[in-house]
């Protein structure tokens, strides 16, 4: 069995990569060559932790996977990431496990891919100023991949203690070396999100981070922070103004979405008003965006067979590279 690090997956695959990868595995889905059960999440009230555990398979590319994550949000008060992972591969021809993949890093990069194949759909093609809400580690890979996408000249950050943001800020340039533009930060959330082309949500919030009245019209939003029922990045003034909702699966998104279940609940939206998946966008079945000012939505609670795309993707570079530990079993 290989074992990869979070560094030596960096060292290997890129983002680039990741988005195209990403892209083909929805259209392998569309065609239903996927397996990809609804994740199964274990909650720890008392900690306001969970664990994910996310099986699939995907037979055109001869790989399953497993992926085990953590996280605990009150890590960091003791020097420990919040969220932890790892991906076990195995060989869909024989049953082999092939690799065992550090995943935290995965999740992140698989998640903002995601978003970048929804941004190539969604966001106008002249979109050039770019929101981020919440600039914890989640956003980096977002705003990595909206710069592979869009023609970003101007960054803003928000977060709700203003040196995280100024952080973010200072990480910018390693994250993305040709980046030219400028970097500013807000002092309200609203503040970033009139200015933005494209809004970037990756937040633990249970109540709205901003107030849908702020999007300008060709807005386009990523919403990745809030996974769980109860959690709440959006507010429903926001669904109502967008014509077209996507969302990584539906499924997914009824068992946790607290964007959506929230304001259902309240009787203020229902998901009858969703315009589809995101393979269907990706595979051309939907429409993307049709006009200049529509604003559009992509909701992702994340899916398995995403982290299976990428890790075989890196895996599989990472064998021809010669990166790894063999291990074994």
């Amino acid at each position: 069995m290989l074992v990869l690090s979070e560094k030596e997956i960096r060292s290997v695959y890129t983002m680039k990569e990741a988005i195209a990868d990403i892209e083909h595995a929805l259209q392998l889905h569309v065609k239903g060559a996927v397996e990809n059960p609804v994740r199964t999440v274990i909650q720890y009230p008392e900690k306001n932790a969970s664990t994910l555990i996310m099986p699939s398979a995907v037979e055109p590319i001869g790989i399953s996977a497993v992926k085990v994550v953590t996280i605990f949000p009150d890590n960091p008060s003791v020097g420990k990431n919040t969220t932890q992972g790892v991906i076990l591969l195995s060989d869909t021809n024989e049953g082999d496990h092939v690799a065992c993949l550090e995943a935290s890093y995965l999740t992140r990069l698989r998640t903002g891919a995601a978003s970048g194949v929804a941004t190539k759909k969604l966001a106008r093609e002249n979109a050039r100023v770019v929101a981020v809400i919440g600039c914890g580690r989640m956003a980096e890979e977002q705003l990595q991949a909206v710069l592979e996408v869009r023609p970003i000249e101007q960054i803003w950050l928000f977060n709700r203690t203003t040196e995280r943001a100024e952080q973010f800020a200072k990480r910018i340039s390693k994250l993305s070396p040709n980046y030219t533009g400028e970097v500013r930060i807000a002092g309200e959330a609203n503040a970033a999100v009139e200015k933005a082309d494209i809004v970037i949500c990756s937040t633990r919030a249970e109540t709205p981070v901003f107030s849908g009245d702020a999007l300008r019209p060709g807005t386009h939003i990523n919403g990745v922070g809030s996974y769980l029922p109860h959690m709440q990045e959006v507010d429903e003034v926001t669904l109502q103004r967008c014509s077209k909702i996507i969302v990584d699966t539906i499924a997914g998104a009824k068992e946790e979405a607290g964007d959506f279940l929230i304001p259902e609940k309240e009787g203020k939206w229902d998901f009858s008003l969703l315009h589809g998946e995101l393979d269907q966008l990706a595979a051309g079945q939907i429409t993307g965006r049709e006009k200049e000012e529509e604003i559009t939505f992509f909701k992702s609670v994340g899916t398995a067979y995403f982290d299976l795309a990428v890790a075989a993707a890196a895996y599989k570079k990472a064998v021809k590279l010669g990166y790894g530990t063999e291990v074994p079993m």
